[in-house]
């Protein structure tokens, strides 16, 4: 079964946007998890814009499912892990003002940065998936980090899918393939949705799990939260 983490950024953009607390984001997360979610994920930005640091350390402590922190492992992300301890962290490139992640790592230039990186974190007890581009090339420096996972930075796909599900799948499918042979968990996020979310599930092999936030909030806006929450679910059924 590919495990569906919910991306939470998007509920606390809409709380911040009037500076108080509604939507109330530690509750925003019992209910997701509470309608069927496998994890929480959250991606805080050093401008905080959305999630911020103290989010994290409040969510750590209510959680209960797979809990997931995304960011740039620069000094102040590495010691909010370092407190927190999720079960997961998932590395990402993004610059400090970048309006979302839009790269993967070149694990050949940063290999021994992010050798270093996943070492400090398995030290804090915690799964660490790097977030590349589709490309098999990357695969054996991945590997050699000493990572778990990697995570593949899907906006391509989406893009592609609306023209040619089969061209926008083949990269994936490649490198998915490559990753199972070396070893490596396989997860996937960035503009999936209830359109492409369910074919590119069944056609990527070795997939454990998806993280997905903006398109899932969006949907939610008109169907409901719960309803949203199980309809991706399903999508990932085959």
């Amino acid at each position: 079964m590919i495990k569906l983490s919910v991306n939470i950024n998007k509920i606390a953009t809409l709380r911040n946007a009037r500076g108080h607390a509604r939507p109330e984001v530690l509750q925003a997360a019992r209910d997701i998890e509470r309608f069927g979610a496998d994890g929480i994920t959250v991606h805080p930005r050093p401008d905080e814009r959305h999630i911020r640091y103290q989010d994290v350390r409040d969510l750590a402590g209510i959680v209960g499912t797979e809990f997931n922190v995304e960011g740039n492992p620069t000094p102040e992300f590495l010691a909010l892990v370092r407190e927190t301890r999720p079960t997961q962290v998932t590395l990402v490139p993004d610059a400090h003002d970048a309006i979302t992640s839009n790269a993967g790592w070149d694990t050949r230039r940063h290999q021994a940065y992010l050798t270093d990186v996943v070492a400090e974190l398995h030290s804090y007890g915690c799964r660490v998936s790097l977030f590349l581009d589709p490309d098999p090339e990357l695969i054996a420096t991945a590997r050699a980090t000493g990572t778990d996972r990697i995570e593949l930075y899907t906006e391509a796909y989406a893009q592609a899918y609306l023209h040619n599900p089969t061209a926008a799948l083949a990269p994936y499918r490649a490198t998915a393939l490559a990753a199972a042979e070396a070893g490596l968990g396989l997860n996937a996020g960035h503009d999936l949705d209830l359109e492409n979310l369910h074919y590119f599930a069944q056609n990527i092999p070795g997939l454990l799990e998806v993280s997905i936030g903006h398109a899932l909030v969006c949907d939610a806006l008109y169907l409901g939260l719960e309803n949203t929450v199980q309809l991706y679910k399903r999508a990932l059924k085959f």
